[in-house]
């Protein structure tokens, strides 16, 4: 028998003890294989950052440098981070507060900001993911404000979006059909799901690659992406790659901590971790080989290419694609396969985000499941329709130059995760016993084991310093 068939992350059934003063224990389910947490992890990973940051990311550093700096760091500054939250998750046994607080008493507060993250993104995640599921139907029957020669894909986007009501109704079913599958729980839920999405992704992914590159003109963005210039090489270029690998990896959001709470000890969380840092790091390739030949493919000179390459976010994805792929042939399939394709990516990372407030909610609240999940499907109404009114009635809504949406985005991205990220390294690298964390990860060789520290106490926290410094930088 194959080792990634083995159920060695079987089901974890143990009791969570009552809370005082009484309460039902919460049984506690863990993934049923190996493969399970994987795809999992990796679908939380793979997500809306990969698909329109990355390869906007890619042209404006530098392409070819700027992907080759990324897989750098991937493999060192990543790979860390990742092993380190699944080694506080697996080892506490715990959601982000439990787990916090089982490290470091006095750290108990840090998994309230920590948990902050996923409450903030979720909401307006599941507004765009709505605007995905619009595209995918418009595509699908054929639209000819959206789809054909001659259609505005700018006034199509501005026009949906300040609508009142159509962006709340596929909101709704964004947000529904991610609930619906975390109250499935973790196995016959996110894994089952999981193990559908991930292998779906990948096969859209690769046709779609595959399509975007045999388009003529496409080779100029090939060339682009893959081939470095180290003329290109400079301090933004990193910088850039650092904020990306984060956000696409999904560290500082409490989701590693709560996947790797249901990892049985069996497991080898190096193993797991690199499978996880593959898959992520190649679907952003695909996703960079699939966006920016497109681009080149579909403009008639490599200067309107360039200016496209500028845009990034909403105006890449829905105005900017759309137009591209109204220029090749076959373009109504493509941008039904492609809107596909983003949505599973984004509901994959919406169900994991999901379930990291669900774990805390069960376990700090010993509330059920369905319970759980009912209480933030509210949070999302509630938080979510905000962000949607902001590009229509609440568009007047404005705190210095950002509306809802991107004040979300903002908080949450450029000011919370990196805090988190800081603040994580400096408990576990100074204020709890940091050898048995690496112990927990299974490194045994002394020279490795040096590294670990000096990445987890030094290299990280400053790295993660720059970014929340550039961030609040840019805005001022």
């Amino acid at each position: 028998m194959r080792e990634e068939d083995t159920p060695i992350i079987g089901e974890i059934a143990e009791e969570m003890p009552a809370a005082e003063g009484g309460g039902t224990p919460v049984k506690k389910h863990g993934f049923s294989s190996k493969i399970g947490f994987v795809l999992a992890a990796a679908g939380s990973a793979v997500g809306l950052g990969n698909l329109w940051r990355f390869p906007y990311l890619a042209a404006k550093y530098g392409g070819g440098m700027f992907l080759l700096v990324y897989i750098v760091l991937a493999v060192t500054f990543g790979f860390t981070l990742l092993t380190l939250e699944i080694a506080i998750g697996r080892k506490t046994g715990k959601s982000v507060i439990g787990a916090f607080s089982s490290l470091n008493g006095k750290f108990r507060w840090f998994g309230f900001v920590c948990l902050a993250v996923p409450i903030i993104i979720v909401p307006y995640y599941s507004v765009i993911g709505g605007w995905v599921t619009k595209y995918i139907w418009a595509f699908a029957v054929g639209d000819s404000a959206l789809v054909g020669a001659g259609a505005d894909t700018a006034a199509y986007f501005a026009s949906f979006s300040a609508n009142a009501w159509q962006p709340l109704v596929f909101f709704l079913i964004f947000a529904g059909a991610t609930v619906a599958v975390v109250v499935f729980g973790v196995q016959k839920g996110i894994e089952r799901v999981s193990k559908i999405l991930m292998p779906a992704l990948a096969i859209l992914a690769v046709a779609l690659a595959v399509y975007a590159c045999c388009q003529p003109g496409a080779a100029e963005g090939l060339k682009r992406l893959f081939v470095p210039n180290f003329g290109d090489l400079r301090f933004e270029t990193f910088l850039a790659a650092l904020g990306q690998l984060f956000y696409s990896m999904s560290l500082a959001m409490g989701i590693m901590i709560t996947f790797g709470s249901y990892m049985k000890k069996e497991a080898s969380i190096g193993s797991s971790a690199r499978q996880i840092s593959i898959c992520d790091t190649l679907f952003a390739i695909f996703a960079a080989m699939i966006v920016i030949p497109s681009i080149f493919a579909g403009s008639a000179t490599t200067e309107i290419a360039n200016e496209a390459m500028k845009q990034s976010g909403p105006s890449l994805m829905f105005v900017v694609l759309p137009n591209m792929f109204n220029s090749m042939p076959g373009g109504r399939i493509v941008g039904v396969v492609f809107f596909l394709l983003v949505f599973f990516a984004a509901l994959t990372s919406s169900i994991s985000l999901v379930e990291t407030i669900v774990a805390v909610l069960r376990e700090n609240c010993r509330l059920k499941r369905w319970v759980a999940c009912l209480i933030v499907f509210a949070v999302m109404l509630v938080l979510g329709t905000l962000s949607s009114l902001g590009f229509g009635v609440l568009s007047m809504v404005h705190i210095g130059n950002k509306g809802i949406l991107d004040l979300f985005d903002y908080f949450s991205n450029s000011i919370l995760m990196p805090i988190v990220a800081i603040i994580t390294c400096i408990l576990a690298g100074f204020f709890t016993d940091t050898e048995s964390l690496i112990d927990e990860i299974g490194i045994r060789k002394k020279g490795y084991r040096m590294y670990y520290k000096i990445m987890v106490r030094y290299i990280a926290p400053v790295c993660m310093a720059a970014i929340l410094i550039s961030g609040v930088l840019i805005t001022l």
